[in-house]
């Protein structure tokens, strides 16, 4: 009893739908087929006035606005602006002074030499995990072959590391590439909506009509600078720290070990003991 109720109240209310839509539009399908049989020019005498709205259209907000615009392109544009946060948030913590040449570590390794324990000075290299330590530690593993194979050993690993951090900065600078393009992408989208318009209709499209097609391409074409600008900044500025870093680390890697006895030509039992052949990394 309680379901025939309720799909009885469901066809009344869709009938009172049909019924209201019905009286809404039934003025407008005459207005346009009187339009339609006076001919032409009374068609652009009378669209104006039926189109024309009855008062000002409420206020849009800006926001609203650029999240309509943009559409398909602004979503990936802000899926971009997150990734560069992070990139850049990750880069900042790790390109740090402390972290690649932490003071503990070169004080102890840098106590080790001075006292002549070349072995330990070896484990404590090898037991840590940052940019100096791998160096040292590849460093002191080819002394036995002699000092100048060891300064080699350790320019490689340098190397490497540097290429691992320029690694992490590579993706900034495939952003701040790549994004422009989508906003310029969004731009000729935006431009051929507008087209669209002017090609489908039969009089001088209203203002309005090409806004929708405008606003798409300008607004994606603000918002590929606004993510590729800042991406771009902390690439050069990132890079550069890098840079600089790694010949810091460079030079006070190879102070250490111009400490050591065959940095001097000396051989003997004043010699580090040798590596292990093959050390854990």
């Amino acid at each position: 009893m309680t379901s025939t109720l309720n799909r009885r109240h469901l066809f009344a209310l869709l009938t009172l739908l049909i019924a209201v839509a019905t009286v809404a539009f039934n003025p407008v399908v005459q207005s346009t087929t009187v339009a339609l049989e006076a001919g032409e020019d009374a068609a652009n005498e009378e669209a104006p006035a039926s189109t024309e709205p009855a008062g000002p259209k409420p206020p849009r907000s800006f926001l609203g606005w650029l999240v309509e615009a943009s559409g398909f392109f602004g979503l990936i544009l802000l899926i971009l602006s997150f990734i560069i946060v992070a990139v850049i948030m990750m880069n900042v913590l790790q390109v740090r002074r402390d972290v690649l040449m932490p003071p503990e570590f070169i004080e102890s390794f840098e106590e080790k030499i001075n006292n002549k324990d070349y072995q330990s000075a070896y484990e404590v290299a090898r037991s840590d995990d940052s940019f100096i330590a791998r160096v040292l530690t590849n460093g002191l593993s080819k002394l036995n072959r002699g000092y100048e194979e060891a300064i080699e050993g350790m320019q490689e690993v340098g190397e490497e590391e540097n290429m691992t951090l320029e690694h992490r900065l590579s993706y900034l600078a495939l952003i701040g590439a790549i994004a422009p393009m989508f906003g310029l992408m969004g731009t000729v989208y935006g431009m051929i909506m507008s087209f669209e318009k002017i090609a489908q209709s039969t009089v001088s499209p209203k203002p309005y009509e090409l806004a929708e097609g405008i606003s798409t391409a300008l607004f994606t074409t603000l918002e590929g600078l606004f993510v590729a600008i800042p991406a771009m900044i902390g690439y050069s500025l990132l890079k550069n720290q890098v840079a600089k870093l790694t010949l810091e680390v460079g030079i006070v890697s190879e102070g250490l070990m111009a400490k050591l006895p065959m940095a001097g030509g000396k051989k003997g039992a004043s010699a580090p003991a040798p590596a292990p052949a093959s050390p854990q990394k």
